[in-house]
């Protein structure tokens, strides 16, 4: 496979304000550096599907601005798709495309459709392309009553919908998305998720994402990327970081009569415990046994077995480097 993204030793540097009192801000202003991004190191293969984990503050947007060539760093080298990104030739705009789930790209009080006619002479796109690429986006995604509404009527799941089919008219190679379903309902965000692993498996787009939120993640990326502090903490696949943490399960246990933490001590590590209900944490070895031990000696209504969630994992990770 191509590799469409090489980022060598990539740094970010940001200078800051120091807090001072007013005057000393007016005549003696002093900044201080910011390290955003330290060294990093990314290759990215043609249609694969990355995510970008970090808590705020990591590097992951900054990052993403890099690779897109919103933001110039501060040292190091950047690829994407044989262009320099900070050089914004029209030939690498043309084939990529990104959605900011905080941003707007359309006109707020035009229709949807007026701003994808824009699209449409700004991509160049052909007239007879452009009817049927729109009306297949819509109806994938739901829209198609909604292109002649103005975007403020709009609800916040229809206009980010509205946004990927804006983004994505043009076929893009590479799509960048910065928390494409923050602030979406439940219903939302299941179909936004399921339209992105459509164009990474069907359409073979690219897409690298940012996001906060697990089922993005676990649905639409075989890729993950963590970042914390600037410094690139895990770089495999969800698969091997999932494996990573296969030794442990969660049992959630619902009793019919309280029982004293002690007790539950003696069988594992104690995370929640309530008047009725436990979790414990326990090796996948002593699984068997451990629930052996809690149905003939205590009084169990229920126990439920989990996986470790992905993230706690994640979470696990950004404590590594503090």
């Amino acid at each position: 496979m191509e590799k469409i993204i090489k980022v060598v030793d990539l740094v970010k540097i940001y200078e800051i304000p120091v807090k001072q009192s007013f005057w000393k801000s007016i005549f003696w202003s002093k900044n201080k550096d910011l390290l955003a991004v330290d060294r990093i190191n990314i290759e990215i293969e043609e249609g694969e599907s990355v995510a970008l984990l970090g808590p705020n503050g990591a590097g992951k947007t900054t990052t993403l601005k890099m690779l897109t060539g919103l933001l110039y760093p501060t040292s190091g080298e950047i690829e994407v798709l044989g262009f320099r990104p900070t050089e914004r030739r029209r030939e690498f705009l043309k084939q990529i495309a990104l959605v900011m789930g905080n941003k707007n790209s359309l006109s707020w009080d035009l229709p949807a459709r007026a701003s994808f006619e824009l699209f449409k002479d700004i991509y160049e796109i052909k007239q007879r392309d452009f009817e049927s690429r729109l009306m297949e986006l819509s109806e994938l995604l739901e829209v198609v009553e909604f292109l002649d509404n103005p975007v403020r009527k709009l609800s916040l799941g229809q206009r980010l919908k509205m946004e990927l089919i804006g983004a994505i008219l043009h076929r893009p190679k590479l799509l960048f998305l910065d928390e494409p379903t923050i602030g979406l309902d439940v219903v939302s965000k299941r179909k936004i998720r399921g339209f992105l692993r459509h164009l990474n498996k069907i359409e073979k787009t690219t897409i690298i994402l940012t996001s906060h939120e697990m089922a993005d993640i676990e649905t639409v990326s075989d890729r993950v990327m963590v970042i914390n502090g600037g410094v690139k903490v895990f770089d495999d696949s969800l698969e091997k970081l999932l494996h990573n943490y296969q030794d442990k399960k969660y049992l959630t246990v619902t009793f019919e009569k309280p029982v004293k933490r002690v007790e539950l001590e003696k069988l594992g590590k104690v995370l929640s415990k309530k008047e009725l209900v436990a979790t414990l944490e326990i090796s996948k070895k002593n699984q068997g046994k451990v629930m052996a031990i809690l149905t003939e000696s205590y009084e169990v209504d229920d126990i439920d077995v989990r996986s470790v969630p992905l993230d706690e994992i994640v979470e696990d990770l950004f404590g590594r480097t503090k």
